[in-house]
């Protein structure tokens, strides 16, 4: 067994926790963990989503994004209505102060994408994404 190469998932899956932790550690003044600030930006971007649309967004399933909008909501910063079509439907919206909080928090987004680009190289990561497509 010893000439067995590295499951590739175990690999990718321990690396991602291992950037992720890099990314908190470095928001950790701002307040925010990386998949938080991730969802403020998409809202941001995107504008008014269904919950399960702005999981799919992020690259969450539902319930892990319902545990990530939990402490936004109680933050303040996203609010959560039902939605007009579906009363079923979750919508979750960015309020000013989910707009500050990103205005706060960029910074310390910046100075961990500069970390990791010196890591490793954005042309990289670039390359892993088109070969996992």
């Amino acid at each position: 067994m010893a000439d067995e190469s590295p499951c590739t998932c175990t690999t990718l899956r321990r690396l991602t926790r291992m950037v992720t932790t890099a990314y908190d550690e470095t928001m950790k003044p701002s307040g925010l963990r990386v998949t938080q600030f991730s969802v403020l930006r998409t809202l941001a971007r995107l504008g008014p989503l269904s919950v399960t649309r702005l999981a799919a967004e992020a690259g969450l399933d539902r319930s892990t994004m319902g545990r990530n909008l939990d402490p936004l909501e109680r933050e303040g910063f996203v609010r959560i209505t039902v939605g007009e079509a579906d009363h079923r439907e979750r919508v979750a919206t960015l309020t000013e102060a989910g707009e500050e909080a990103i205005v706060q928090a960029t910074p310390f987004w910046d100075a961990a994408q500069r970390e990791m680009a010196r890591r490793i190289s954005p042309s990289t990561i670039n390359m892993l994404v088109r070969q996992l497509q």
